[in-house]
């Protein structure tokens, strides 16, 4: 079990465990005043929790494929403050597009499965959680822009190499908002991008944010970023 602030997390049997890839999406993504969000791969509901705290008035749809991941996030969800705002979907995301083709949101976030090589995990579920196929990204990029609002944004968290994927496959679809490089310390190279997509062309936000000060000890910038979420803060 994993305590947050104003809701807790149980883990049990999930294949992808709370992480700080996922914690940082949750703290970063936004959009002004959404009302509808997705969440595209819900795992163990972390992320929608984080999103239902942040924006009290929005409506959550959380997909998730994996049935024992599912299981967990909507027992995380009936659990938490905010259960009667957070919808969850146990199917593929090729399928919610199919059953929901007229429903567009202010924001769509996602965690997303980003190896693209052929290692596979030991466990089923851990290679679903953490593989992708090569046109996962072509077809998730490909989708969003139908499934937006004029003024939405998608964002998602990545590794350095899948995110350069994910913006050359954005282009002529989507335009880059912003895009935050995370490096474990400072002057270390970064080893994830959180970026931010939308159908306005703009001139993007470029930044970086160091996870660690120094050895155990975090960066001022990581712990106001989630010191309304964690309890170490």
């Amino acid at each position: 079990m994993f305590q947050f602030k104003q809701f807790s997390v149980d883990q049990t049997n999930c294949a992808m465990k709370v992480n700080t890839d996922g914690v940082l999406l949750g703290a970063t993504a936004s959009a002004e005043n959404p009302k509808t969000i997705l969440d595209i791969g819900a795992g163990t509901g972390v992320i929608a929790l984080m999103l239902a705290q942040r924006f009290k008035e929005a409506k959550i749809d959380a997909v998730e494929i994996d049935q024992t991941s599912a299981r967990t996030a909507g027992q995380n969800f009936k659990n938490s403050p905010f259960a009667n705002r957070i919808t969850l979907h146990v199917t593929s995301i090729e399928n919610f597009w199919l059953q929901k083709q007229h429903q567009q949101y202010d924001l769509i976030v996602s965690n997303p499965p980003f190896y693209l090589d052929t290692l596979t995990s030991p466990k089923e579920n851990k290679t679903l959680a953490k593989h992708a196929v090569p046109d996962f990204f072509e077809n998730l990029v490909k989708n969003i822009p139908g499934f937006l609002t004029a003024s939405g944004f998608f964002w998602l968290i990545l590794p350095v190499k899948t995110a350069s994927l994910v913006k050359d496959l954005a282009t002529g679809l989507l335009f880059l908002q912003e895009e935050i490089a995370i490096s474990s310390f400072p002057n270390q190279p970064q080893h994830r991008y959180v970026l931010s997509f939308g159908s306005k062309k703009t001139n993007p936000i470029y930044s970086a944010l160091s996870i660690y000060e120094s050895e155990k000890v975090y960066s001022q910038s990581y712990q106001t970023l989630l010191k309304d979420f964690l309890t170490i803060f």
